[in-house]
């Protein structure tokens, strides 16, 4: 009998779906590290919240340990490297606390309209301050949402219910899917200088990283107030600091912040300024329905087999793993690529399987494409919840097969259509486990893609690689690997170099100013 260590406060609930299934369970709360080590090779599954931090030191103890289960969607305290090494799945439950925290920045948006934190505080002194606090009515306002995937459709879904307008800034988000949740598309600017209320529901990525800077929130309308429970840095603490005092942004309540568990801020003590301590998945209902979820993906993978949301597997028989590793690397890859090299909303994305590939199972191929380009936009995605996400996001998914071969024995292609036209990449196996790239945006191009890389698109002319190393020399940039493709002589070409270190800004700038060059960025695998 399989038998599972329940290491973290959850809900008893878990434990007795373990025990219907007909797995063994111990619920053991707040053991040190060391008692951890010394217990965990007891155990073929580890059930944990966020308290227990699954370190390498931890999993090298863990002889007999085939799954961890996060009862949550943050898995920063578990070593997934280490645990993929291990042969560890590691799952979690992504979408068991959406409705609470959508319903939290709905409640802080309406602490802040009525100013609920500060009349409390002067009610409960004894002031009685009446006049002191005039707030404004919800209904007519407009609302702008910047990130409208799963908890943002909640919450338009509810303002709309207030009687709110809600727009939305978002790069992935179709025509067809903002008609669907009942929003406007629009430009960040457009949405800056047209909310009366901003929340924000995107991951904290390098694109979205203070998002709502100085800059931005100068654009804003004056008097507007910013709900965040999302993730600490896509706001500039110190700048909304500032316009706080100043007025320009009226009111501004806060879930979450750069550094947590936040014991200090620029922005605590500020009129206007409300703030929770993380609350956003913390409910009765959110608790519940974690542990019940995680206890149940653990159970189907210790007694049948089963996968799912897990972040290190994709859901895979047995028999189809072997044979299919190497093309969901190609195609996890390949999808990274397209979506690292397209911008704007996506409204299909094609898999293409021609030759020996065509005749696999393609549905863990294109779960691994969707989990490769979702992951640019997204840290939350894995292989087995990519499709879901896909959908939420008015995605059209196509699949289609060749079996006849052309130029590859094998070759898998991925195409997306954008507003601007359709665009593709292609990659075949070589020695039928290889990941390696054969076309990029209608150039042949044989590349590897592996670590961070540097891509340029420039005018076919001699002297261009030259001048190219040389302001990468110049930069203190060591070249790994050089790949050049090319339309025709003297036509559009392109260069794919894998580079020691991440492409910075300053390095973009540098290749982007050489004569030639049309197109310059970094791109990471």
């Amino acid at each position: 009998m399989p038998k599972v260590l329940i290491s973290d406060k959850m809900d008893p609930r878990a434990a007795q779906i373990f025990r219907e299934r007909g797995v063994e369970v111990d619920e053991i709360t707040g053991k040190t590290p060391a008692e951890l080590i010394a217990i965990i090779g007891n155990y073929d599954g580890l059930a944990i919240r966020s308290a227990t931090k699954v370190t390498k030191e931890i999993l090298e103890h863990a002889t007999n340990l085939k799954v961890i289960g996060r009862a949550g969607i943050g898995v920063d305290n578990v070593d997934i490297p280490a645990a993929s090494a291990k042969g560890v799945v590691v799952m979690n439950t992504p979408f068991g606390n959406s409705i609470t925290t959508a319903e939290h920045a709905i409640a802080l948006m309406f602490a802040l309209a009525r100013q609920l934190p500060e009349a409390d505080a002067s009610t409960q002194a004894g002031k009685w301050e009446k006049n002191r606090f005039m707030g404004v009515e919800l209904t007519s306002k407009t609302l702008g949402l910047i990130g409208a995937g799963n908890i943002g459709s909640i919450v338009a879904d509810r303002a709309r219910g207030l009687k709110m307008k809600v727009v939305a800034f978002d790069p992935f988000l179709t025509p067809e899917r903002a008609i669907e949740i009942g929003v406007e598309k629009v430009t960040l600017d457009e949405l800056l200088a047209r909310a009366d209320f901003i929340t924000l529901h995107t991951p904290l990525t390098d694109q979205t990283r203070n998002i709502l800077s100085a800059e931005a929130l100068a654009k804003t309308k004056k008097g507007v107030r910013i709900i965040n429970c999302a993730r600490g840095g896509l706001i500039d603490e110190v700048a909304l600091k500032a316009a706080l005092d100043s007025g320009q942004v009226g009111g501004a309540a806060l879930d979450v912040f750069v550094e947590e568990p936040a014991k200090a801020s620029p922005l605590f003590n500020t009129p206007n300024f409300v703030s929770t301590p993380h609350l956003g998945a913390s409910t009765t209902e959110a608790q519940v329905n974690v542990a019940i979820q995680v206890a149940e993906q653990m159970a189907d993978y210790l007694m049948s087999g089963g996968v799912t949301n897990a972040l290190n597997m994709p859901s895979l028989s047995a028999e189809e793993a072997p044979k299919l590793k190497p093309y969901m690397a190609l195609a996890e890859k390949l999808g990274s690529l397209v979506g690292q090299l397209t911008h704007g909303a996506v409204s299909r994305i094609s898999v293409h399987t021609e030759g020996a590939a065509a005749e696999l199972n393609a549905k863990p191929i294109v779960s691994a494409v969707l989990a490769g380009y979702l992951q640019t936009q997204t840290a939350t995605v894995n292989m087995v919840n990519a499709p879901v996400l896909a959908r939420e996001r008015g995605l059209e998914v196509r699949e289609v097969r060749t079996e006849r071969e052309a130029d590859y024995h094998t070759l898998l292609r991925v195409a997306v259509k954008t507003e601007d036209g359709e665009r593709s990449v292609a990659g075949t196996l070589f020695g039928d486990s290889a990941p390696r790239l054969v076309e990029l945006l209608g150039i042949k191009i044989e590349a590897d893609l592996a670590g961070p890389m540097l891509y340029v698109v420039n005018e076919d002319a001699p002297g261009f690689i030259g001048r190219l190393g040389t302001a990468l020399g110049e930069a203190g940039v060591n070249i790994g690997t050089f790949h050049l493709g090319r339309r025709s002589a003297g036509g559009e070409a392109v260069l794919l170099l894998s580079v020691d270190e991440a492409v910075t800004p300053d390095l973009l700038t540098k290749v982007r100013a050489l004569p030639g060059v049309k197109t310059a960025m970094g791109l990471n695998f």
